[in-house]
């Protein structure tokens, strides 16, 4: 009985070592994103199917709190009015539970995207039901999809996550004239750099 309880346990424990270190359980390249409705800024709910004659979506895990997610945000909305009439519109989403930060809340949502003037819509992950389906594992955290929602391209904006100046490698935009191209991204993932998505332990 004993041989048992250690054997239960200690399989327990490796499950539960490979959940912490390995979250990233979600989207691999190749596969198809299902798609989502969640709450817009604008009080209106969307879906990817809302978006009409596009060749593909940058969808952008990123919140209010977030240093990282902050120094991006300029970057995003340059993204959003280069691309978007190209087919290519920033999707953003928040994934924090605000009992966890309450800086994401939705509330505070509204009041970044006023505040900083977003031309993209910015997306409330209530329950925090999409984000995993994607596997984001930080803010931000982009997941570049095809028109028919076929993931192409995950991991970091450009090379340069504290200064946008120093940006040397700007990886997304370089998936994006790939798939222009007809060709696939290439690297087609990169390391996210960010912080960790917040929940209520």
């Amino acid at each position: 009985m004993k041989q048992l309880l250690s054997l239960s346990l200690a399989i327990a424990l490796i499950g539960l070592f490979s959940f912490t270190n390995h979250p990233g359980h979600g989207y691999k390249i190749g596969d198809t994103a299902t798609d989502f409705s969640l709450l817009n800024v604008d009080g209106k709910m969307k879906s990817l199917a809302n978006y009409k004659d596009v060749k593909g979506y940058i969808v952008t895990f990123t919140c209010n709190h977030c240093p990282y997610a902050v120094m991006y945000e300029d970057r995003l909305i340059d993204l959003h009015n280069k691309y978007a009439s190209k087919g290519y519109p920033v999707v953003a989403i928040n994934p924090n539970d605000p009992e966890a930060q309450p800086k994401d809340s939705y509330v505070a949502m509204q009041e970044r995207a006023k505040e900083k003037g977003f031309t993209f819509d910015y997306l409330f992950d209530d329950g925090q039901k999409v984000y995993p389906q994607y596997g984001a594992t930080k803010t931000p955290h982009v997941f570049l999809l095809d028109a028919d929602r076929v993931v192409k391209y995950i991991g970091a904006i450009d090379d340069s996550a504290r200064d946008a100046e120093a940006v040397e490698v700007k990886y997304l935009e370089d998936a994006i004239a790939a798939l222009e191209m007809g060709k696939n991204p290439d690297p087609a993932e990169t390391k996210a750099i960010g912080c960790s998505i917040k929940t209520v332990k």
